[in-house]
């Protein structure tokens, strides 16, 4: 179960492959951690299908941290397939929740992060206190509010082909699946009250845990003055919600509403759903397992009086070393990450050890790659590391969609320097040059593999790093010194002696040297020369990735 402010698991790590770091422990864990959930819950005899739950209140940004539960619980019935068992992956939106504040950011339809300023904040503010569902989605695409937050979701699943159900809180109450539950609840209202107090302040003998939706201004409200279980009502008056410092108004209609017609509190709305929906395991973050899982157990055990799912506490995840959170701004969403990387390495991103808190630094993308790039090649015995060979040999399966040997993958900085120009013939003479191609390298092999190159040239661009320049195909406008052109024409002889780009990187110094030319401003003339600019990558080493006449002619400034 998730919330806005919910930070997650996922990122590169220093040492990805210690064992502990990517599956679970040496001896008395599985190497997958999957396989560890999977147990517990066969343990149990479940029925089938065994069911498998996350959910998320629908505010803000649906962003990394949201689709944490999801990936999570894919890898959990993914195993759990793979043994032979039906399987059914939900996760709720607790949409009949109240909007209690403005959110900062928001995502369009095809989760693109936009500020309040681009759309209909209007939709939002004036209906403050009443459930999603009832908001109007700002966007104008969607039914409501609510509906456009959980496509978004359900789009993101679908980009990495995970299939879940997406259900709707306002909808299971409407077809009155909660209607046993809140009967429950309320009859057995004084054991309620006892239970909660351990866990929540101002619990006193007047209070209900029922908030209806107030008939006249459409905002949920917790002051409920009478119950009656047999008629499935109860009457209410519409008073003023505190959120914070901050006060909504309530109208003060005093009406009657159905079971249908309001919610369970959250601490009982959880287990309720557990119970509606028959979870057998539900992963959720830590900030949850230390108040949440306990009074939900609690909850279900003595006042709904059935046995929880089987819980797992991931981690929190940091993003660029600060937490995860829609109201502060700092948040990535799912296709904002596939936009820089493959979703094989997303999904290994979290089959990670979800028990270990990790930062993901989007600067250093590179890295996380080069770790999923290991991680495969340990899958096929490449790599002389039985820990994550072990790990690598159990999760890979379930991160790739399909198994193959014969992929090819370029080094994520190295296509990044590919992303430096347009033009493809170019991409494909350059990596062919470095050994990653050859005539016998069949088309669709190329094709897939130069793929990662508009997502690091992306990376490039987001980041503004040092991959972030272009590769100018015709001649730029220059006017050099004669001593520099010699030293030019030097270099260009240099490069045509098949030298590595290490030897033409120390050869530049040297030719600079014997010229007597400012080195500022040899390396500057190379820049002009490749990308008019004044400054670029490592000059050297990105002149012996090219294609070895296209730089010798322009070296020598030929058109």
């Amino acid at each position: 179960m998730t919330t806005d402010e919910d930070t997650s698991d996922a990122a590169a790590d220093d040492s990805p492959d210690a064992f502990d770091d990517a599956g679970g422990s040496s001896d008395d864990h599985r190497d997958f951690w999957a396989d560890d959930v999977a147990d517990e819950i066969e343990a149990r005899d479940p029925d089938e299908p065994i069911v498998i739950k996350g959910g998320v209140s629908p505010s803000g940004v649906a962003h990394l941290g949201n689709f944490n539960e999801i990936i999570r619980g894919y890898f959990v019935a993914e195993v759990l397939r793979e043994r032979g068992h039906e399987v059914r992956q939900v996760f709720t939106s607790d949409d009949k929740d109240p909007l209690r504040k403005l959110p900062r950011k928001l995502a369009d339809e095809d989760g693109n992060i936009v500020g309040l300023g681009e759309v209909d904040a209007g939709a939002l503010g004036r209906n403050l206190g009443k459930p999603y569902t009832s908001i109007p989605d700002p966007f104008g695409e969607e039914e409501s509010y609510a509906a456009h937050f959980a496509a978004l979701l359900k789009a993101d699943a679908d980009r990495l082909d995970i299939p879940v159900e997406m259900l709707s809180n306002t909808e299971m109450y409407e077809n009155g699946e909660f209607d046993p539950v809140v009967e429950h609840v309320l009859e057995n209202i004084d054991t309620a009250r006892e239970v909660l107090a351990k866990y929540q302040s101002k619990v006193d003998a007047d209070y209900v845990p029922f908030n209806p939706v107030c008939e006249e201004c459409g905002k949920i409200t917790e002051t409920v003055t009478s119950v009656d279980t047999e008629a499935g009502t109860v009457d209410y008056v519409c008073t003023d919600m505190t959120v914070g410092d901050n006060t909504i108004d309530g109208c003060g209609h005093e009406g009657t509403a159905t079971f249908r017609e309001g919610k369970l509190p959250w601490r009982f709305e959880w287990p309720g759903q557990w119970q509606v929906l028959g979870v057998d395991f539900e992963p959720f973050g830590k900030d949850h397992a230390e108040g949440s899982w306990p009074s939900g157990k609690d909850i279900a055990e003595n006042v709904l009086e059935f046995e929880p799912p089987i819980p797992m506490v991931y981690e929190w995840f940091t993003l660029n070393g600060e937490a995860l959170s829609s109201s502060a701004g700092n948040i990535v969403t799912v296709s904002e990450m596939l936009e820089l990387l493959e979703p094989e390495v997303l999904r290994y991103f979290f089959a990670l050890n979800p028990r270990k808190a990790r930062d993901l630094d989007l600067s250093r993308l590179d890295q996380l790659v080069d770790d999923f790039d290991r991680f495969e090649r340990a899958y096929f015995g490449d790599v002389d590391d039985e820990n994550l060979t072990r790990f690598a040999k159990r999760a890979y399966p379930f991160v790739v969609d399909e198994v193959r040997e014969d992929r090819v993958r370029l080094p994520y900085t190295f296509a990044a320097v590919l992303g430096m120009t347009d033009d493809e013939d170019l991409r494909k003479q350059m990596a062919t040059n470095e050994g990653f191609f050859d005539d016998d390298t069949p088309d669709d092999v190329v094709e897939e593999a130069l793929a990662r190159v508009e997502r690091a040239r992306h990376w490039a661009e987001k980041m503004d790093n040092a991959y972030n320049y272009r590769l100018q195909v015709d001649l730029p406008e220059f006017d050099f010194d004669p001593a520099v052109e010699t030293a030019l024409d030097e270099l260009a002889d240099f490069v045509e002696e098949n030298h590595d780009g290490e030897a033409i990187q120390g050869e530049i110094y040297e030719t600079a040297r014997r010229n007597d030319i400012e080195m500022g401003d040899f390396f500057a003339a190379g820049y002009r020369l490749f990308f008019d600019a004044t400054q670029g990558p490592r000059l050297g080493e990105f002149l012996g990735e090219l294609e070895q006449d296209f730089v010798v002619t322009r070296l020598r400034r030929e058109a």
